[in-house]
């Protein structure tokens, strides 16, 4: 509570400045596209600590000649059917993906992706390639960081494939 006196008038006003305890991001984690004045977006931080906090590890490995994905299978509440939890997905004949993080988010980029690479089948009449599907991934969780009307997609995708003149491919889409 500060004290200010006014001139002349022999009166004394209370100035009360609330200060308000909000941590170190102070209000600049309410929209995406403001940054913090250390140079940080608190809305990409927190969905990289969605996938962190989903306890899911997963693991993929790019050989001379093959790929392999390996994932947890961990089933949330005992009236689920362990049938229907699954991280691994199909993309197409010659693609699929893990995605660790919020499973909402990974479902709606696999269906991108599924989109995507039978757009691409159609279009041209061989599979796409690895690296352009997983390009293709990284642009649309990239538009999710620049738009103050979306919010960052909390999902890590591990995109594995074999292409036809590369052979095995891993990529990361974060």
């Amino acid at each position: 509570l500060g004290r200010r006196s006014l001139r002349g008038k022999g009166l004394v006003v209370a100035d009360i400045r609330a200060t308000m305890s909000r941590g170190s991001s102070a209000g600049y984690d309410r929209h995406i596209t403001i940054f913090s004045p250390e140079g940080r977006l608190y809305q990409v931080e927190y969905a990289f600590k969605a996938v962190k906090s989903a306890g899911v590890t997963a693991i993929a490995v790019r050989g001379r000649d093959s790929v392999c994905a390996v994932t947890q299978k961990k089933v949330p509440d005992k009236l689920i059917d362990p049938s229907s939890v699954s991280h691994m997905f199909r993309l197409s004949d010659h693609h699929g993906c893990v995605g660790v993080g919020v499973v909402t988010d990974a479902k709606a980029q696999v269906q991108h992706a599924r989109s995507k690479a039978a757009d691409f089948k159609f279009n041209y009449s061989y599979e796409i390639p690895v690296e352009q599907l997983a390009v293709q991934v990284a642009d649309r969780n990239q538009m999710y960081t620049q738009h103050a009307y979306m919010r960052p997609l909390g999902v890590s995708l591990l995109i594995i494939g074999i292409d036809e003149e590369l052979g095995p491919q891993l990529f990361k889409c974060d």
